[in-house]
């Protein structure tokens, strides 16, 4: 878990802000990308190409999850989770708890939140209005990433030090299954098909999991230091820290199809409501890169905030 950028040179893009017309996606979908280094959360009009708002966030925030009206953000220095407002960006709740907050996710279902505690083998569930603890879940070693599928079935957590994804039933919050992955995995999230993506720092590969059985059904083998995965027009795509691109998987064959070159570090990563742009944070960049999700191509970068992670869900459509 890594809370601060080590001293490593930074070569700025030649260009901060290059937009392909042709490729913009849809009007009304905004970014909300964590800037831990700046300790700020840069507002993102993707469709302009344009950073709209910058709001001051303290803690050195990493974990990141919108849903409708509401922006939720976890500050790992400062043990913090706040809830936004979407329309006035005014902060709503507040709670610190006590561990290591680390991931996030949100269950609309249920108006539920979930944190993963780093240091406590654990997940809080959250009351989504309050930010009240409703209940603890028990995880293996140094729990980071989380997911909720999108039937409102399944909470996944990526339980780094354990290679192993632990996987709850989301309405009794029972652990369901415990499925070994590779090695040190940290960022997951379900496709459209409810199977998980899981991408194993340690191995450089996705082990994609059947959530009902906890069968892996395959393991894809990607870049190195494979950080996080978001999906569009029938496709994975996995950031690669270390190599500074990113893994395109076949969602029906599951195999890699291509490789994109990217920014600096690239970590967070989401889709568009409407598929048509991945959208993707550059840490030591300060930027995030825009790649049309049927094209393949890089079609521009936007200018963020001072070590952007963005992890977890950050895109937003139209209200």
């Amino acid at each position: 878990m890594h809370w601060s950028r080590s001293s490593v040179p930074r070569t700025p893009k030649a260009l901060c802000l290059i937009l392909s017309l042709a490729a913009l996606p849809a009007a009304g979908d905004i970014a909300f990308v964590t800037n831990q280094n700046g300790e700020e959360l840069s507002v993102l009009d993707l469709s302009a190409g344009t950073e709209i708002n910058r709001i001051p966030l303290p803690g050195q925030p990493a974990g990141i999850a919108v849903h409708g009206t509401h922006i939720f953000t976890v500050s790992p220095e400062a043990k913090t989770v706040r809830r936004f407002d979407r329309a006035t960006m005014t902060e709503q709740a507040r709670v610190t708890l006590d561990g290591g907050p680390t991931g996030i996710a949100y269950d609309p279902t249920r108006d539920r939140l979930f944190i993963s505690d780093w240091f406590n083998t654990r997940l809080w569930a959250l009351d989504g209005a309050t930010l009240t603890v409703q209940a603890e879940l028990a995880t293996g070693v140094s729990p980071s990433g989380i997911a909720v599928s999108d039937d409102g079935r399944w909470i996944a957590s990526a339980d780094r030090d354990s290679d192993q994804v632990s996987i709850f039933d989301a309405e009794t919050l029972d652990l369901h299954k415990v499925v070994p992955v590779g090695v040190r995995p940290y960022g997951l999230r379900f496709d459209d098909q409810h199977r998980l993506f899981v991408g194993n720092v340690g191995t450089n590969d996705v082990s994609v999991i059947i959530p009902d059985t906890g069968e892996i059904i395959a393991t894809v083998p990607v870049g190195d230091r494979p950080y996080g995965v978001a999906f569009a027009k029938g496709r994975a795509f996995v950031t690669n820290q270390y190599e500074n691109t990113i893994t395109v998987i076949d969602l029906t064959t599951l195999e890699p199809i291509k490789t994109i070159e990217g920014g600096e570090y690239p970590e967070g990563i989401d889709a568009t409501e409407d598929e048509t742009t991945i959208v993707v944070a550059n840490w030591f960049e300060n930027t995030v890169t825009l790649i049309d999700a049927e094209t393949l191509e890089i079609t521009g970068d936007i200018e963020t905030g001072d070590g952007p992670r963005a992890f977890g869900v950050f895109i937003l459509g139209e209200d």
